[in-house]
């Protein structure tokens, strides 16, 4: 693990500065061995994963890290449950190791392993129940399989009425007959392993370029325009990896995706009381899939996720369509003591999974629910010699990253060995106990790591700085600063909506902006002083 410092790690620090050298240097220069195009979890981990090797690298996002699929989702590292029951082992298999790598070995202090209930509601049967409980102990061996040890993760456990009802206080007693409780991994925050991951290949040189559009691509390179200043260039590269998610048939003709559209509600936590554990709620009429109900500790709780097919143009922001709110509710109101209405859904947020479409050219998307189709992931090398990587989840960002830059180094035999990621660290990284002597806010250390000292010393030198953001939302501006000083945050957008989630509620995002937007122009009045 990397060792308690109080500043950055060396060359781990992302600026408007920074970007704008490293645009200038790439543009026309020297031919790199890999071009990354797409910034989400897999791009940056495929940039982290060729820097790493030794292999110089430029990669580039259209707008900033984290700006698609990979802030939308559950923030939970799953197991790889779910696919057992659809008899995909060896997803299920990777899933599980892959949720160990990042709670024992490259990011602990981002990933923890969080409790969830599964109320035995006469909603489900015995039958049901018996099993739920087979496949939350198959997980159990799942983890074992793994090697992750039992103290990062917990053995799952039948609960008794009572202790059900202390893990979530807001359940309909009537009937309750117990509860299953479970364990699986949970991010802090998606878009914060984002950052954290374009950050490490940036200490170990690659180039990070936000804002950077990709308009054409060839084996050799691509065709790029800056959009902040509309000027085009060309940028040369031995190997060309198309890691730009549900976009990527946009850029590479033959790719076919099949986007599945995941929405969230965000509500506040007042509404559903005190919540130590989230929550498993079964869908009526399926014997495989939950609404989940996940607390996140910033007075916010998230509850999803549907699984429908989208069809059309994919926009930069998905859109959360009533029918999804509606369901959610529904799901969510059958375990509840007081149901939750639709004006207390304060926000909602959807993502697009990038699923390939395997069905034939002359059908697409026909065949099975977007609900059923594989999560395994592809890598596949295009005419052109543009190798793009597809499907796969956040969980298993890593290996498809690895197989990504393991296809482009066989394809141009490049002069790199195996991927050393599995055992890297990412900054901010530490023990369990390293994490626990950091004299900083809890909260601050499991957002920021080995780094929460040097945040929180900023707010300590200008007790301006150490404010909240809002008052009912523990950001501080201190955090902004950081963000925009070490993060790679250019603007008000990338604060609120990426380096924080205070946008997901538009309420607070409103409130927010004009002391967001003031503390940006004073970092960029002081940086052209």
């Amino acid at each position: 693990m990397s060792p308690i410092s109080s500043t950055p790690a060396a060359g781990a620090s992302l600026s408007a500065g920074r970007r704008a050298r490293e645009l200038t240097d790439a543009v026309g220069g020297p031919v790199v061995d890999v071009l990354v195009v797409g910034l989400g979890a897999t791009g940056a981990g495929a940039a982290l994963d060729a820097a790493a090797r030794g292999l110089s690298v430029v990669a580039v996002d259209a707008q900033d890290l984290a700006f698609g699929t990979s802030r939308w989702s559950s923030k939970l590292i799953h197991g790889g449950l779910r696919y057992l029951a659809s008899a995909q082992l060896d997803v299920a298999h990777e899933s599980a190791v892959e949720r160990g790598v990042l709670m024992e070995r490259t990011a602990p202090h981002l990933v923890r392993a969080q409790p969830f209930v599964l109320p035995l509601t006469p909603m489900v049967s015995r039958g049901q129940a018996a099993l739920a409980w087979a496949g939350f102990r198959a997980g159990d061996t799942l983890r074992l399989a793994a090697r992750t040890a039992r103290a990062t993760l917990p053995a799952p456990r039948r609960l008794s009425a009572v202790e059900t009802r202390h893990l979530a206080p807001a359940l309909r007693s009537d009937r309750l007959r117990g509860g299953l409780l479970s364990w699986d991994g949970r991010l802090t925050d998606d878009a914060r392993l984002v950052t954290a991951l374009a950050r490490t290949a940036a200490a170990r040189g690659a180039r990070i370029l936000t804002r950077v559009r990709a308009l054409e691509l060839t084996s050799s390179g691509a065709r790029i325009r800056d959009e902040l200043t509309g000027e085009e260039g060309v940028l040369r590269a031995r190997a060309v990896v198309n890691a730009s998610g549900v976009w990527a048939g946009d850029l590479v003709d033959g790719i076919r995706v099949r986007p599945s559209r995941g929405t969230h509600l965000v509500l506040r936590s007042d509404r559903l009381g005190p919540l130590p554990a989230g929550l498993h709620v079964p869908i009526p009429g399926e014997t495989n899939r939950f609404v989940l109900v996940l607390p996140q500790g910033d007075g916010r709780v998230y509850v999803g996720l549907t699984d429908e097919p989208v069809d059309g143009e994919i926009p930069d922001v998905p859109e959360v369509p009533e029918t999804d709110v509606g369901f959610l509710l529904d799901v969510l109101g059958s375990v509840l003591d007081a149901p939750v209405h639709r004006e207390d859904v304060v926000g909602a947020f959807a993502g697009l999974r990038p699923l390939l479409d395997t069905t034939s050219a002359d059908r697409p998307g026909s065949g099975a629910r977007t609900a059923d189709v594989s999560r395994r992931h592809a890598v596949l090398t295009s005419s052109e010699g543009v190798i793009t990587v597809v499907g796969g989840k956040l969980t298993t960002y890593r290996r498809m990253a690895e197989d990504a830059v393991d296809a482009a180094v066989a394809a141009r035999r490049l002069g790199a060995g195996p991927s050393p990621t599995a055992t890297l660290p990412l900054v901010g990284a530490a023990g369990p106990h390293a994490l626990a002597a950091l004299r900083a806010p809890r909260r601050l250390v499991q957002r920021y790591g080995t780094e929460a000292p040097a945040v929180q010393a900023l707010a300590d030198r200008d007790p301006r700085l150490g404010e909240r953001v809002l008052p009912d939302h523990p950001v501080t501006g201190a955090e902004l600063l950081w963000a925009l000083r070490h993060e790679g945050a250019l603007d008000e957008a990338d604060l609120l909506d990426r380096r924080t989630r205070i946008g997901l509620v538009p309420e607070d995002r409103a409130a927010a902006l004009a002391a967001v937007r003031g503390l940006v122009g004073e970092v960029t009045a002081a940086r052209r002083g």
